[in-house]
């Protein structure tokens, strides 16, 4: 096939038109089981007062610094009147939901089945199974008045960016984004500044959009104070409405 002179694969030209309609009918429930998701995890959790997502790696062993720090943040979240949510398998999530269920508030398990790490962990108030990482990402953001992002690999990495462009674009509501470890996260704070900032890939200031706090009572303290002076009124229509999600 040629355009205007120009060469232009057919890479998906119909030959066998019984297996293209099994495709398309294979892409249409494919389709479906995303909405059902979208229905099943507005439906539960939709009546969270105050939630907080959580994040980290699913490696992260019981007994070790950042997963005793994990449930300590969780216990102070939910005892201070927040939902905690966690992608619901071992690591980091399993050290948040233990920490939230021991709390005075629900403990959310946003779980998937993943080929490696992931298996529910039983410290869970509320189970959500998910097959789709698009339709749990979104029930992560929509819910969450705050993040907390532990340290983590790709998965954790994937989260917290895109939480900082939802952001920085208005597409969502401005939230404190609070990393945990100030070891493990200052390499990566300061490729943002030299490479980010200083290439204008990013303004100066929207690295205020990241907090790094260690400490589980300064943790909830931060959160508590980014409401009470009004710094999450800056959102477009759609995000507080929440049409974009």
């Amino acid at each position: 096939m040629e355009l205007d002179g120009k060469r232009v694969l057919r890479l998906r030209e119909v030959k066998d038109v019984e297996r293209a309609t099994a495709k398309k009918a294979r892409e249409s429930w494919h389709m479906l089981t995303i909405m059902a998701e979208f229905i099943e995890s507005t439906e539960r959790l939709s009546e969270l007062q105050s939630a907080v997502s959580i994040f980290g790696s699913a490696r992260t062993k019981p007994g070790t610094k950042y997963y005793e720090l994990g449930i300590q943040i969780a216990r102070r979240l939910s005892d201070a009147g927040f939902a905690v949510l966690s992608g619901g398998g071992p690591g980091i999530m399993e050290a948040a939901n233990k920490g939230a269920q021991a709390g005075k508030s629900p403990s959310v398990g946003l779980n998937i089945e993943l080929p490696h790490e992931q298996g529910n962990n039983k410290w869970q108030d509320i189970s959500i199974n998910f097959r789709h990482f698009f339709a749990r990402k979104v029930a992560f953001v929509r819910y969450a008045d705050a993040y907390v992002v532990m340290p983590g690999g790709f998965g954790t990495l994937d989260e917290l960016t895109e939480a900082l462009t939802l952001i920085q674009t208005g597409k969502s509501h401005h939230i404190p984004v609070i990393l945990v470890g100030a070891d493990f996260w200052s390499g990566l704070i300061d490729w943002f500044r030299a490479q980010l900032v200083n290439n204008g890939m990013i303004a100066a200031k929207d690295m205020d959009l990241i907090q790094v706090i260690d400490d589980p009572e300064q943790i909830v303290d931060a959160i508590l104070a980014f409401y009470q002076t009004g710094e999450d009124e800056e959102t477009t229509p759609e995000a507080k409405t929440g049409e974009l999600l």
